[in-house]
Parts: structure tokens; C-alpha cells; sequence
């Protein structure tokens, strides 16, 4: 695998949980949280894509248990569309099913409270998304 950042978005209506690697893909961390309907938040995260210098971005794409696509598949969609338009380096979806259960998981062993880990959710979620991710990408090259 080529050796640079990946970052991860768990998109929510409200709140978008971001997630970077360090460049030999080998630690994922939380970044930040930014707010959906923020009116520059396209800005925000070009500034995340550009200081990062990423090389490839995951979006956890909403797939429910019986592996069908979810209902907020279209939000994701429509995001990722978006998104595009601000940057030209692939974007990759990855299934997240689960993501918010690991990552309340590992917040809860970690012995963080339920008020606290709502505040720090989407972004271990965005970690569990790009751990998804990293793994996918090791995999094909194997």
C-alpha cells in the first residue's frame, strides 16, 4: 500500500466523525467533529483533507444488518457527492455496520461515561470506519 494518510467520515444528519492513520496506515486515531449543517463545513474539511495530506478517503456507508442499504444510504450519497466536487483523491465507502457499537465498545472499556461518549461517538466511529477501510485496501493487495 502506498504509504500517506487516510481519513474516514461517519456522516450523521448532525454530526460528522472524522478519523486520520498515520502514514503507514498502521495507527487509526479520532480528529474532530464537525457539524453537518455547518455553512462552511466543505472548507473545514478540505483544510483536514489538505493538512493531512490524505490519499484516500473512506465514508462509512449505512448498510443495514441483512446487508441490505439503509435508508440514510441517499444522505451518504449525496455527501460523498459533494464531497467529490472539493477533492480529487478517490473516495471509498465502506460498509459501517456496527461502527457505532465498536466504538461505544471500546469508549465504555476504556471507562469513559455515557455523557462523555456521546460527545466523542462519531468520531470512534470514523476510526472503526477506517480501520474497515484499511483492511479492505491490504486484503485486495494480498
Amino acid at each position: 500500500m502506498q504509504r500517506g494518510r487516510r481519513i474516514a467520515f461517519d456522516y450523521g444528519d448532525v454530526r460528522i466523525g472524522v478519523a486520520v492513520c498515520d502514514p503507514d496506515a498502521i495507527l487509526s486515531s479520532p480528529l474532530t467533529t464537525l457539524q453537518s449543517k455547518s455553512k462552511d463545513l466543505f472548507r473545514q474539511i478540505e483544510e483536514i483533507i489538505t493538512s493531512n495530506d490524505a490519499k484516500t478517503i473512506f465514508v462509512g456507508k449505512p448498510t443495514l444488518l441483512s446487508g441490505q442499504e439503509g435508508e440514510a444510504v441517499s444522505k451518504v450519497t449525496d455527501f460523498v457527492a459533494q464531497l467529490a466536487h472539493h477533492t480529487e483523491i478517490e473516495i471509498v465507502l465502506v460498509d459501517e455496520r456496527l461502527s457505532t457499537v465498536s466504538a461505544m465498545k471500546k469508549l465504555q472499556s476504556a471507562g469513559v461515561n455515557a455523557k462523555d461518549a456521546r460527545l466523542s461517538i462519531d468520531a470512534m466511529a470514523a476510526v472503526a470506519i477506517l480501520e474497515q477501510g484499511l483492511a479492505m485496501m491490504k486484503s485486495r493487495e494480498q
